[in-house]
């Protein structure tokens, strides 16, 4: 089979050769010797499995036509007999989408040779054993079986004599698959209607009746494929005979579908659809933003098992006001898009947590604050479609039983990328604005793709919920701009033609065609903000990021949103005058960026905090505090409330403690005091606050979005690729027709001509060859130790080297003199 197939591959064009290659690329890696090799190669198990996951339900039922029709004498089938078997059912398809599903079929090589005489690759009988959810033949099962099988009436009788729990078996086995397991015990008890009864079986029946799979056993409806044991259960299962039988409504090939469930939704409203996917970006950033604040102030130490553990998962779920799903999934989104990172904490105590890392921003933090909110949404979203992270774990128990924490090794899962792209890929070819329910969208993936869609229901139901908090979905339905952030992915994923980036943006700094339409959909950042006269600073939309800077300075921040609530306190204004304002450079903002006037009592309040601050020095002794004001000193160390700092008096306005300054100033500040710190010289220190930031982490959005996936090369590589393999092919033969000394073996008999046997002898058949510009068989042993020919005409001798031109490439090369083992003359 092997060598028909290479035959049939080495027929082919370079053109039909290279569209093999593109459908199935994970042929080319690595590239194939030759042409027996990429046959091997096209019918292993590996590379069959790979290309049946790819097709859809009809396609499989149509692969699984040509397997039921093929030729008991020589396993072929044709196009017609497919045909007659695919539209034998009720309902057949169109001859024309038979033939399409043919032809998808010979372009993967899955069938291949003529249309009268296809074959099927051995290895889809191996990947999936049997064909359409039927059974093996009941000749090689059992032949009491076949007996029964081969009389139609009789089988007709005793298919319609079956009691109804043994039809409902019957029907179960029928539709796919045709292998029932049954308890232990159950093929021994009596069967239905005998009179001895049998104690309560809840799986054969539950009633003491007898079994009913004792029953189909009995009348050769089934057959025992495993007897099993008093602790295992054994295995029966149904003959193809008796599954057709019972197909006889459907078809043998059960319902044939030829294009994908039909949606019920009605499309919505693409504005709606936007506008509620837009409002949910927003929600987004400012989450996120939030949680990394939260890091930076407060860095989760990670787990000794690795990720953060469940307390502080709680402990930034309640800080943020999110439910810890969602905290996980902003999380991981977050470390994904290298926005969170560990930091070695080094010289600290290992305790519970390990202690000796800590998870907190990275320096690419700052700079994505920096950018748009469409962008920082667009790299949020761009890292989740590519993350390998299986986010709806987290919080699940592994197979240790252990609890399975955010951003740890356990939920890692290389399969995460197709599947939220296979999701996605279905909201994107539906109408626009259509939103299908989480059951339509599974059957939908059930048809296009059904052998990879099985069993994962579960991940699948996660990612349209994860698109929906993340608004690449609004309402259930794919957004504008999501369906231009996953087309820009799966180009960029098939798109192997650039590699020196020649069709790149210009400015790779330019906001891409995701971001500018959503920044169509956002409300325009705004640069000002009302100021009231109870001291709220209404900011009337998303501020840019200066304003978000001053305000983050100024104010205390009351309720986010779309409009955001903002409020002036005492101790805000104070921590910007720690930080470096003075009370001008708070009045100027004020003025310039409030769109009302400003409150008197603002002014008030800001000339108020700002005459206090700084009243008090404080600097180090352990620490020391002092003041032009004798009075305000004599207040401070009268005041009871600061008795436990152990005061005392230097100079009349001088103070010191023996504690440190930062214990210091926060007494004081706890007891309604302004004081700053100074420095040794007397200048002003501003309370900055010290950025901690974990080491520069790079996105996973650099890398394919699918990293199961074999690459995708462009037709003039795999073109270049199959030029290779011909060459590997002809040089394959060319080494088949070397004499037998050169290939290693023992010269031949007759008449042919003399080989060198000795290495004196083969440097002269050179030496003759090179003056003759002779063609010789040369034998060599390369560096790995392999042995090989070639066809040369030597050019030169020289310094311990061969020069010589291959006959086959025509390129020159140099052989080192002591590896020729043979030299002959050709012919």
């Amino acid at each position: 089979m092997t060598t028909s197939l290479a035959d049939h591959l080495r027929s082919l064009p370079d053109e039909s050769l290279a569209a093999l290659l593109q459908l199935r690329p994970d042929l080319v890696v690595p590239v194939p010797a030759d042409v027996s090799a990429l046959a091997i190669r096209a019918q292993s198990r590996v590379s069959v499995a790979r290309a049946l996951d790819g097709l859809d339900q009809f396609t499989l039922q149509i692969l699984d036509a040509a397997r039921l029709t093929r030729n008991p004498d020589d396993a072929t089938t044709a196009t017609d007999t497919v045909l007659a078997m695919a539209t034998a059912g009720p309902h057949p398809p169109a001859p024309t989408a038979v033939r399409a599903a043919v032809g998808r079929l010979r372009a993967l090589f899955l069938l291949y040779g003529p249309e009268h005489a296809l074959q099927v690759l051995p290895a889809v009988d191996e990947v999936s054993p049997y064909p359409a959810g039927l059974g093996r033949p009941a000749a090689e099962l059992d032949p009491r079986a076949a007996a029964l099988c081969a009389d139609p009436a009789k089988l007709r009788r005793t298919v319609l004599a079956a009691p109804p729990s043994a039809r409902a078996i019957l029907d179960r086995l029928a539709a796919g698959p045709p292998v029932g397991s049954v308890p232990p015990g159950a093929l021994q008890a009596p069967p239905l209607g005998a009179a001895d009864p049998v104690l309560t079986d809840p799986t054969n029946g539950g009633a003491p009746t007898g079994s009913p799979v004792r029953w189909l056993v009995d009348n050769r409806l089934l057959v025992p494929a495993t007897t099993g044991s008093s602790t295992a259960g054994a295995t029966v299962e149904l003959p193809r005979e008796v599954g057709l039988l019972l197909r006889r409504d459907s078809g043998p090939l059960g319902p044939l579908r030829t294009s994908p469930p039909p949606v019920a939704a009605a499309p919505r409203e693409p504005k709606a659809v936007d506008s509620a996917g837009a409002g949910q970006t927003m929600e987004v950033v400012r989450h996120t933003e939030g949680l990394l604040e939260q890091l930076a102030d407060e860095p989760a130490p990670v787990l000794r098992s690795g990720g953060i553990g469940v307390r502080d998962l709680r402990r930034l779920a309640r800080t943020a006001g999110l439910d810890e799903p969602t905290t996980a999934l902003l999380l991981e989104v977050a470390y994904a898009a290298g926005l969170l990172g560990e930091l070695e904490m080094p010289g600290a105590a290992t305790g519970r947590y390990g202690a000796d890392q800590q998870v907190l921003p990275t320096g690419g933090y700052e700079v994505w604050r920096a950018a748009s909110l469409a962008q920082r949404w667009e790299q949020l979203a761009r890292a989740w479609l590519t993350m390998t992270r299986q986010v709806g774990l987290v919080g699940r128990r592994d197979d240790r039983d252990r609890p399975i924490t955010a951003l740890s090794a356990e939920a890692e899962r290389a399969s995460a990328p197709a599947t939220r792209r296979a999701v996605l890929g279905v909201l994107a070819d539906l109408e626009p604005a259509t939103a299908p329910t989480p059951d339509e969208v599974q059957e939908l993936l059930d048809w296009r793709a059904p052998r990879r869609s099985r069993g994962r229901d579960a991940a699948h139901r996660e990612v349209l919920a994860e698109a929906a908090q993340l608004g690449v979905t609004g309402l259930g339905a794919l957004t504008s701009y999501g369906r231009l952030l996953l087309g820009d992915l799966t180009s960029t994923d098939e798109r192997g033609d650039d590699p020196l980036g020649v069709h790149a943006d210009v400015e790779s700094g330019d906001p891409s065609g995701t971001a500018r339409a959503l920044d169509a959909l956002l409300p325009a950042p705004v640069d000002h903000f009302l100021v009231q006269a109870d001291l709220t600073v209404v900011v009337p939309g998303p501020p840019e990021p200066a304003l978000a800077v001053e305000l983050e300075a100024m104010t205390e921040l009351e309720s986010a949103g779309g409009a955001s609530v903002h409020r002036v306190t005492t101790a805000s204004v104070r921590r910007a005058l720690d930080s470096g304002y003075t009370a001008d450079d708070l009045h100027d903002v004020f003025r310039r960026r409030s769109r009302t006037p400003v409150p008197q009592g603002l002014t008030y309040l800001i000339d108020d905090v700002a005459r206090k601050h700084g009243g008090l020095r404080v600097g180090l002794a352990g620490a020391y505090l002092r003041s032009d004001d004798e009075t305000l000193v004599s207040e401070v160390l009268a005041d009871r409330r600061l008795e436990s700092l152990a005061l005392r008096r230097l100079a009349p306005t001088v103070l010191c403690t023996q504690y440190q300054v930062g214990r210091l100033l926060g007494a004081l500040r706890d007891a309604g005091y302004a004081p700053v710190q100074e420095d040794g010289t007397g200048s002003t220190v501003l309370a900055r606050p010290r950025i901690r930031r974990a080491p520069p982490r790079v996105s996973v959005t650099t890398r394919t979005i699918d990293p199961l996936a074999a690459p995708k090369l462009p037709m003039p590589r795999l073109l270049g690729v199959v030029e290779h393999i011909r060459r590997g092919d002809a040089a394959a033969r060319a080494a088949r027709r070397a004499p037998a000394v050169v290939r290693g073996g023992a010269p031949g008999l007759g008449g042919g001509p003399v080989p060198a046997h000795t290495h004196s002898e083969a440097l002269a058949v050179l030496q003759q060859a090179v003056r003759d510009k002779a063609l010789v068989w040369v034998g060599y042993v390369d560096a790995h130790g392999a042995t090989a020919s070639r066809l040369l005409k030597p050019v030169s001798i020289g310094a311990g080297y061969l020069r010589a031109e291959d006959e086959r490439t025509e390129m020159l090369h140099t052989f080192a003199l002591h590896r020729i083992t043979a030299a002959v003359v050709a012919d």
